[in-house]
């Protein structure tokens, strides 16, 4: 069955940086268009960042020129490298599959303060 676990989340100080992975299993990887998607607390979940099989990707504005997705098909995962980190971007990241079918990971916490 198609499972979403992702990893690299933490705390980390106002201008630091993190790196989230998503681990894919469970379906044809490589032909996936992939997402992140965060929630803030008392917030609803929003997209973060999105990636094609062919690796194109596109960005929330806000995230923009600080956020890089990425995947590497090989090793069925994708990736999410967070620089410049402000507070708000604390919340809970998911790794997201669209589809017939939405397939949603675990999450995992990314929490910015000083």
């Amino acid at each position: 069955q198609v499972q979403l676990v992702e990893s690299g989340g933490g705390l980390a100080q106002p201008g630091g940086s993190l790196r989230l992975s998503c681990q894919a299993s469970g379906f044809t990887f490589s032909m996936a268009t992939m997402d992140w998607y965060r929630q803030a607390p008392g917030k609803q979940r929003e997209l973060v960042a999105g990636i094609t099989g062919g690796s194109s990707a596109d960005y929330a504005l806000s995230v923009k020129d600080r956020f890089t997705i990425s995947r590497d098909n090989a090793k069925n995962t994708m990736y999410l490298q967070m620089n410049t980190l402000k507070p708000e971007d604390t919340g809970v990241y998911y790794c997201h599959r669209p589809g017939l079918i939405d397939y949603w990971g675990q999450g995992t916490q990314v929490t910015v303060s000083s």
